[in-house]
């Protein structure tokens, strides 16, 4: 009973104390703002932990326009993404080392078979930045091979 007594505010107190990481807040991301040639903006999550990309949109839900996923890669190498488990589709954006878009997979569908059997995208250079945007985003913002972003 004493070991309850000692339990009980901590069970009260703890749904007060969750973290539900299904709904992270956009306030716990890590975000930066990605500016276009033109100057206009996206905001975009940075995703740098080999787990945090291997994730990346899957079982999310679309992006809003003007947002974005940021893969940061520690170093350039030919990187290849799919669309396994993904909601809607996307714009894939592929950078070098030097922010220069080097690639574009735009439209990218979702895939509805097994993981296995999905298509892949990119790895044609050695990229280090990939930007994911809502599919028709990379066509409204004017984004194309050879432009430089900055963030």
């Amino acid at each position: 009973m004493r070991f309850f007594t000692l339990l009980l505010p901590v069970i009260l107190l703890c749904p007060g104390c969750s973290h539900n990481t299904s709904e992270t807040s956009s306030d716990q991301l890590d975000t930066t703002t990605v500016t276009l040639p033109d100057g206009s903006e996206i905001s975009a999550e940075i995703l740098t932990k080999p787990s945090e990309m291997e994730h990346g949109m899957m079982y999310r839900d679309a992006l809003p326009p003007g947002h974005g996923l940021l893969f940061v890669h520690q170093q350039p190498a030919p990187v290849r993404y799919w669309m396994a488990n993904v909601k809607a589709p996307l714009d894939i954006i592929f950078m070098d080392a030097s922010h220069k878009i080097v690639e574009i997979s735009a439209d990218t569908p979702i895939c509805t078979t097994k993981p296995e059997d999905c298509p892949t995208y990119g790895g044609h250079y050695l990229e280090q930045f990939v930007l994911e945007l809502r599919a028709g985003e990379a066509r409204r913002l004017g984004l194309q091979e050879g432009l430089t972003l900055r963030f």
